[in-house]
């Protein structure tokens, strides 16, 4: 009898590896989007939005429901900088509904979030949050010289990107709603933790990928200041 919770756990672990493994993908995608987006500065997230930002979230590969409009559907990280200046370990969250203003044609787009305000953050925190109704959103500006144009939409609290075949650049988001993904956290985190645990840095990952992703950002944000 006293070998029955250890089959029990060699029953369970082959189910728990490809659940964590799905996070661990998500997780290498979005970094690899943010390298791919920051590889190029001149086509890129200004500098200065990356410098001043208060969170920052990736989705990989959103998908598009159909021609024109529709986009629907995607999943990716959202990290927040502290009152020191680092990024925090990110939480996974979803992106849905409303209307992804995509290419013709284009069936997926990896999206990118700039948070400029921590307002934003703490709605999605505490439950879903409506792109362009909880806060107001705009495609962002591309490049080193494009800063200074967002002085004209200072009532932007989040400027949104999307890449696709390979171009950057600004997207419609209105409508869109992004919610906390607690499966796939507590996956990652343990069955206990909170958003706002894990956004704090009061949750230790169990999957050590994610933290590429907090460090991907750490080093964006140091080349920005190195540029400045």
């Amino acid at each position: 009898m006293r070998l029955l919770p250890i089959a029990l756990l060699a029953l369970l672990l082959p189910i728990a590896a490809p659940a964590q493994q799905r996070e661990i993908e998500r997780t290498q995608n979005a970094v690899r989007v943010l390298e791919e987006v920051l590889r190029i500065p001149e086509e890129s997230i200004p500098e200065r939005l990356i410098r001043e930002a208060e969170a920052i979230a990736v989705l990989p590969d959103v998908i598009k429901a159909g021609l024109g409009f529709g986009g629907r559907g995607g999943r990716g990280l959202i990290a927040v900088r502290g009152a020191d200046g680092t990024w925090s370990n990110p939480s996974f969250i979803t992106l849905g509904g409303g209307s992804i203003g995509f290419q013709a044609g284009v069936q997926a787009a990896d999206v990118v979030l700039v948070f400029r305000t921590r307002r934003g953050v703490d709605n999605i925190v505490n439950g879903k949050f409506t792109l362009g109704a909880d806060a107001a959103v705009a495609a962002g500006p591309l490049g080193r010289q494009a800063a200074a144009s967002t002085d004209g939409r200072l009532e932007a609290e989040i400027f949104s990107y999307s890449r696709a075949r390979g171009l950057f650049a600004g997207i419609a988001l209105d409508g869109a709603v992004i919610a906390i993904d607690n499966r796939a956290n507590r996956r990652v985190y343990g069955p206990d933790v909170t958003a706002r645990m894990i956004l704090e840095n009061r949750a230790r990952p169990q999957v050590d990928a994610v933290v590429a992703f907090r460090d991907k950002l750490e080093e964006a944000s140091a080349e920005a200041a190195r540029r400045r």
